[in-house]
């Protein structure tokens, strides 16, 4: 049985690094400055043999119905909702403030088990500000500091007392899922969306979740997490990052905004397959071809997703011409998938979860040996490699070593002799012949040994 806590408290307290600290990674941004997180994010926490789910929420903080920080508050209040207990943190060394007084009394009001954590207690100056915290009358304050892990030992005696004990089915069984294996075609697909600010990346997931998991705005930059959300469609399971919006490097200048575009280009590298979101009406700007550069570079299955297309006229072929802007300007993933769609109202949305799984089958795609065999005999017979310095290159075979993406390496007399534009010939036939739309292509050249070397050393 799961048993899931929310860590609540007012903004600056230290509840990321607290999350990060039970997660045992650094998920969470973590900065200096208030209000840093705005979603609600899930983790599974470790400490010592003792096992649940950690909500990390946005600081209790009041604000205009409607706006940004009202909106923030509603998230924390439904993670109040879903868990079965509470991690209210103070900042031990600010001591007591009037919102730790109000919001101790909206955790009161949940009916849920309460911990009171006094957060950065290390050294003299904590004691103060953690005694100050029998105020709240939730019982004796837990002095801790995530940042360093101190007082984790007296954390556990806390969560010990709350979290029940474990079915005696469940740990007589515990050793029993090494036997099973995970069949790899049932496997959630990792799914990052990603693009420039306020390109719709949030309302899209939301759409597919069906309720407001992820907060939107018309301002650009709302998220700063990258946030992943488990999502079933037609019976096939995804885990879909939702990441911040990623900028020109020269128009980034604040530590938050470095470490926001750090975090989704890490979502990006553990993504399987990356959907490029690009606004309908400023489609294929220099920004969005850098980023589907990186996403090749990466080596991911990439989709690429033209939203707000509800606000564009329908136009006669505009879909053909969309087809052909994505071949003109991403020669490097010709054939990707693109698919326009409307995450808010919802038009497009089977489409792209369709391009989806196609765009990862073709990444895990292995081609058989005897037909590569036969295609590559075809290809240099075709196009014959060129000389160079007078010399003729001689190709020997070709193999496929992994897929994720395909990856070849090509055996050859002269591999720093072979041009690129030939590579680029080999990568775009392989492309026909095979049917890898999109996917990015490896070929890794490799000399073949040479088995007269011996002779020509002996007669020098």
């Amino acid at each position: 049985m799961s048993f899931t806590i929310a860590i609540i408290g007012r903004p600056n307290v230290g509840k990321s690094t607290l999350f990060n600290r039970l997660v045992g990674q650094k998920l969470a941004l973590v900065d200096d400055e208030p209000g840093v997180t705005r979603d609600r994010r899930e983790g599974e926490a470790r400490l010592g043999d003792l096992e649940f789910t950690v909500i990390d929420t946005a600081g209790l903080d009041e604000g205009a119905r409607g706006s940004l920080t009202a909106r923030m508050q509603e998230q924390t209040e439904t993670a109040i909702g879903q868990a079965d207990a509470l991690m209210f943190v103070i900042d031990a060394r600010a001591g007591l403030t009037p919102n730790d007084r109000a919001f101790a009394d909206f955790a009161r009001r949940a009916n849920k088990p309460v911990l009171l954590v006094a957060n950065k207690s290390e050294g003299k100056h904590g004691d103060a500000g953690a005694m100050e915290a029998y105020a709240l009358g939730l019982g004796e304050p837990i002095q801790i500091s995530a940042e360093h892990g101190e007082g984790m030992g007296e954390l556990y005696d806390a969560l010990r007392a709350v979290l029940p004990e474990p079915p005696e089915e469940e740990v007589e069984t515990a050793g029993a899922e090494d036997e099973y294996e995970e069949d790899v075609s049932k496997r959630p697909i990792r799914v990052a969306i990603v693009g420039r600010p306020n390109a719709g990346k949030s309302t899209l997931i939301n759409y597919l979740l069906g309720e407001e998991r992820l907060l939107t705005s018309p301002e650009a930059g709302t998220t700063r997490d990258s946030i992943a959300v488990e999502i079933e469609w037609k019976e096939r399971g995804f885990r879909v990052f939702d990441t911040a919006g990623l900028r020109r490097r020269s128009r980034i200048e604040e530590k938050l905004e470095k470490l926001s575009v750090a975090d989704a280009l890490r979502a990006v590298r553990f993504a399987e397959v990356v959907v490029l979101m690009m606004d309908a009406q400023h489609r294929f700007e220099e920004q969005d071809l850098r980023i589907a550069d990186l996403i090749e570079r990466e080596g991911r299955a990439i989709v690429l997703a033209v939203n707000k297309w509800d606000l564009m006229a329908g136009k006669p072929g505009a879909i053909s011409a969309l087809r052909n802007d994505a071949d003109h300007w991403l020669p490097q993933v010709k054939g990707a998938p693109i698919v326009a769609v409307s995450g808010l109202m919802g038009e497009g949305i089977d489409r792209l979860m369709s391009a989806i799984e196609q765009a990862y089958a073709v990444w895990n795609k292995r081609v058989p040996t005897s037909a590569l065999n036969r295609w590559f005999e075809q290809a240099i017979s075709a196009n014959p490699p060129p000389a160079v310095s007078g010399r003729r290159l001689k190709l020997n075979y070709i193999t496929q070593t992994k897929a994720r993406p395909p990856s070849f390496v090509l055996f050859c007399s002269r591999a720093d002799a072979v041009p690129q534009s030939y590579l680029r010939y080999l990568v775009n036939s392989l492309r026909d012949a095979f049917d890898l739309p999109g996917t990015p292509i490896r070929i890794t050249l490799r000399e073949k040994a040479n088995p007269f070397a011996h002779k020509r050393k002996r007669l020098s």
